[in-house]
């Protein structure tokens, strides 16, 4: 099992970057695919993007493909999102996930979640 909790979320103003960290709790990160979500009032979880368990390989969303990139460090027990010319449509609650495939794009199949930050960009 693995714990998980978001930071970095914030208020910016449309193309400005900010960098999500997930932190993980227990000695198996390095065994677990790792993922990024986001969810926007009334609309579901949508998938952003994946990163294998050693991070030699990462899949992401159309809409975020180009500004947004996941890496991790195993060492740390973390997960990133840098994202770069955030758009106001890249508002939601950002949510990290842990699962075993990362090129499973639906959220339900992701076994462990933190509990989200938000992230707000302004037009």
């Amino acid at each position: 099992q693995v714990q998980l909790v978001e930071s970095g979320g914030g208020l910016v103003q449309a193309g400005a970057s900010l960098r999500l960290s997930c932190v993980a709790s227990g000695r198996t990160f390095s065994s677990y695919a790792m993922g990024w979500f986001r969810q926007a009032p009334g609309k579901e979880r949508e998938f952003v993007g994946t990163i294998t368990a050693s991070g030699g390989g990462a899949y992401y969303a159309d809409s975020v493909k180009g500004r947004f990139t996941i890496s991790r460090d195993n060492a740390k027990n973390t997960l990133y999102l840098q994202m770069n010319s955030l758009k106001p449509e890249d508002t939601a609650v950002y949510y990290c996930a842990a699962g075993t495939n990362p090129n499973n794009r639906w959220y339900r199949a992701w076994a462990y979640w933190g509990q989200g930050t938000q992230v707000t960009v302004s037009s």
